[in-house]
């Protein structure tokens, strides 16, 4: 899990890494920051769409395989933006890293299920997500004076590099027998799985969630100079601690999300939605500002494990299952940032933490109806027909041992 953990860091760095940039990327390709805003788009969409592209056409390939293939694809991407000589070519590369990227989230939490027992997995999957609390906490921060003291260029030699290294261990160290079922069934036949009414739901959830954190978070830094009155040399410590409230709510989230799904995410998207009208109100009382700012780390991006464990109830433990889920968060970060940007002229700075409370309102309508039913049981839907039975001995093909060493995480 910690070494999967090593891959999502990679992948989330670079996703940063633009964000992180920009004016360096600019000067570098000779262009604007307007069209190197782009780049961020442009990797987000990719993602969405070509993540699930990528994971069908791997899935008749061994699990281990296909993972050590599509970090090898990202590796591409980055080293070739690492060299591109124009904007044009940093375009393709952002579309392989962000296709690649995208279908080694669905792999990698499909290879969760495969390594731990089914109530362990929401501890798994926030072992993994651990990953993405970091490349948030640690490598922008990273990327960006790599940046600022060597170039753009080095920036992404970095990201290569430590791309290098997680796929080593993960050659080395992840180690998983067999194909499971539903890799052996036809693509149109796995995909069924994705039109189940309350799969969809669980989906809409992930989306809105996500959407209503990244409406505010996307804008913290103009928010916490131009409303709350912060220095711009102090933004960097509020984001470390919004950063490690991150990484202590994954934690906390992770540890409930097998036993208490529904309910952890009810309360946590509550409390989101409490903090960000907090945050609405107070943004111009610095002290009271920087709380809810904290709370919304705590609450927000940290449901990922809840939400995973609950979309393979509702669905499968399948790659492709797991990358259209991973596609829909993405659609969330997307709505949060374009419709709030879209807000912030007519509105105001506070309009995109408003729409992020709206959002948060909208996710809660889309949870609370799993309290009335029982979830489908991810062992028995995991190949999505009847054979279901033949699920549990591709799950135990693994050696005791690294189920245990999770389960003390």
């Amino acid at each position: 899990m910690y070494i999967l953990a090593a891959g999502v860091f990679a992948l989330v760095t670079s996703e940063f890494a633009v964000a992180g940039l920009m004016p360096q990327l600019a000067e570098g390709l000779g262009t604007d920051l307007t069209r190197i805003g782009y780049l961020v788009t442009i990797f987000a969409l990719a993602m969405a769409v070509g993540g699930p592209i990528l994971t069908v056409l791997l899935t008749r390939v061994a699990p281990k395989s296909a993972l050590l293939t599509v970090i090898a694809i990202f590796l591409v991407g980055n080293v070739l933006a690492a060299a591109a000589p124009s904007y044009a070519v940093m375009v393709v590369a952002r579309v392989i890293s962000g296709v690649a990227s995208q279908a080694f989230f669905g792999l990698a939490l499909s290879l969760c299920s495969r390594l731990v027992a089914e109530d362990m997995r929401g501890r798994a999957i926030g072992v993994v997500m651990n990953g993405l609390t970091l490349g948030t906490l640690l490598g922008l921060p990273l990327e960006t004076f790599v940046g600022g003291h060597w170039g753009w260029r080095a920036a992404f030699w970095i990201i290569s590099a430590i791309t290098v290294v997680a796929a080593a261990l993960i050659a080395a160290f992840v180690h998983v027998s067999g194909a499971s079922v539903e890799d052996s069934m036809p693509a149109a036949t796995r995909a069924t799985v994705l039109r189940r009414p309350h799969l969809l739901l669980a989906f809409a959830s992930s989306t809105l969630i996500i959407g209503a954190t990244f409406a505010a978070f996307s804008f913290f830094t103009p928010i916490l100079t131009e409303v709350s009155g912060f220095s711009v040399g102090v933004v960097p410590l509020l984001l470390l601690a919004y950063g490690a409230a991150t990484l202590i709510g994954n934690i906390v989230v992770a540890r409930l999300a097998d036993r208490r799904t529904i309910p952890t995410m009810l309360v946590g998207t509550g409390l989101n939605a409490l903090f960000l009208l907090g945050f609405a109100v107070f943004a111009g009382v610095p002290a009271v500002a920087v709380l809810f700012m904290i709370g919304i780390g705590f609450v927000g991006v940290t449901m990922n494990p809840a939400m995973a464990v609950r979309v393979q109830r509702e669905g499968d433990t399948s790659p492709l299952v797991n990358t259209v889920h991973a596609s829909f968060i993405t659609l969330g970060v997307i709505i949060g940032s374009a419709v709030g940007s879209a807000l912030i002229p007519t509105f105001g700075l506070r309009a995109p933490i408003v729409l992020g409370v709206v959002l948060a309102v909208a996710a809660l309508l889309t949870i609370a109806p799993a309290l009335a039913r029982r979830p489908v049981s991810s062992v028995a839907s995991s190949a999505g027909t009847h054979s279901a039975p033949a699920a549990p001995p591709a799950r135990r093909t693994v050696p005791a041992e690294p189920c245990a060493t999770t389960g003390s995480r």
